[in-house]
């Protein structure tokens, strides 16, 4: 790596003073002065443990926006279809769902997850973290006319463009296919 004079490397490989280095020990630990002096924030005294207990005290939950729903005001529902692969999704995916109870709503008692007994979308947590794993399903459930069906297959997928016409995993085996056959032709015109 080249360093041109006059400008200060940055990064991991910024140069400090030599009286800054010769003042810390190995295993020390930095002080106000010593921070204030590398230009970087006072040092808070609080460790990553303590800063995440903390974060943790207010309820991630109450952050998230609210949920959905259609213009009469009613929530959004799924077919008994969808139910069962959210369903089997907050199972492998919730962090707040553990043997069939819902964490979050852990005052002492067991809850049962509302998610897993409801037709509809009624829990903030499995909208805004859960779903979005499964973009289809997603789509399936919020936003039926963006939906196209794949030509080969059948299945529902949400195009990423308006010329789409196959789901993801059809459109490389079709995309393959139309790829020999186009070079099985090119090479059968060729005089030998």
């Amino acid at each position: 790596m080249t360093v041109r004079k006059g400008i200060p490397r940055q990064g991991k490989h910024r140069k400090e003073p030599l009286r800054d280095k010769m003042s810390r020990s190995p295993g020390s630990v930095p002080t106000l002065e010593h921070a204030a002096g590398m230009g970087q924030e006072a040092f808070s005294g609080r460790t990553a443990k303590e800063k995440w207990r903390e974060h943790m005290r207010e309820n991630p939950y109450k952050r998230l926006p609210p949920i959905e729903r259609k213009p009469d005001g009613s929530l959004y529902r799924m077919t008994p279809a969808q139910r069962k692969q959210a369903n089997a999704l907050i199972r492998r995916e919730c962090c707040c769902y553990e043997d069939g109870n819902c964490m979050l709503l852990d005052d002492g008692d067991t809850h049962t997850c509302p998610q897993t007994i409801s037709f509809s979308v009624c829990c903030k947590w499995f909208r805004w973290s859960v779903l979005p794993q499964i973009g289809t399903l997603e789509a399936e459930i919020f936003r039926d006319k963006e939906l196209k069906r794949c030509a080969v297959c059948g299945r529902v997928f949400v195009p990423k463009s308006n010329r789409a016409k196959y789901c993801p995993d059809c459109a490389a085996r079709v995309h393959r296919r139309q790829k020999t056959e186009s070079e099985r032709k090119r090479r059968s015109c060729v005089d030998s």
